[in-house]
């Protein structure tokens, strides 16, 4: 008869470096399960893998025992790591950080396939081609045209704003400048005025 289970847990972790600290504890603690002996079992399937950072599902039954499998790294860590970057652009596609080949993706397709919705590998290279977009990693003979020409626009229009964002400051300062003393009177010094006078 199968184990009935009772939640199931994903976690994001270094291989090879799970400790029964938080995030790992957190999550395994309400589950009832022992946070020690899965870090145990995880570094131990892990370890080859180290510097990377793993999707782990954790399979947790009711009588306090536990599945895990471990996935392939995030496609943005892998991405990063293949381009060599610490992280994406801020700026998505508006800004190109890095450049991969179209056999660095093929390559990254055939890792993610497991874990992708895509039926062939080019449907795969085509997710991952969005995901890399996004980040600001261009890929050589795809897209890194458009993507630089897109990158020159984008810059193009950030000099413009800043031009505009200059001019309307010196309108300000200017105006400022201009601006007139003026005296107000108030209609009690127009009668002090007045009595002065007689």
């Amino acid at each position: 008869m199968a184990k009935e289970i009772d939640r199931v847990i994903k976690l994001q972790i270094p291989a090879g470096a799970a400790t029964p600290a938080p995030p790992v504890g957190t999550a395994l603690g309400p589950a009832g399960l022992n946070s020690g002996e899965f870090c145990t079992k995880f570094n131990e399937a892990t370890k080859d893998r180290k510097g990377d950072v793993l999707p782990v599902v954790i399979t947790a039954y009711k009588d306090k025992s536990f599945d895990f499998v471990v996935k392939e790294p995030p496609a943005a860590f892998l991405i990063k790591k293949i381009a060599k970057i610490q992280k994406g652009s801020s700026k998505g596609a508006n800004e190109v950080v890095a450049t991969i080949t179209k056999e660095d993706l093929r390559k990254l397709a055939e890792t993610k396939m497991p874990d992708l919705n895509a039926n062939t590998i080019e449907a795969a290279m085509n997710i991952l081609e969005g995901t890399a977009r996004n980040m600001g990693v261009a890929i050589k003979g795809v897209n890194d045209k458009e993507l630089e020409k897109q990158h020159e626009e984008a810059l193009a229009e950030e000099r413009e704003a800043a031009k505009r964002e200059k001019e309307f400051e010196e309108m300000q300062e200017s105006a400022k400048d201009t601006s007139m003393d003026v005296e107000v009177i108030t209609e009690k010094d127009s009668d002090e005025e007045t009595k002065e006078e007689e």
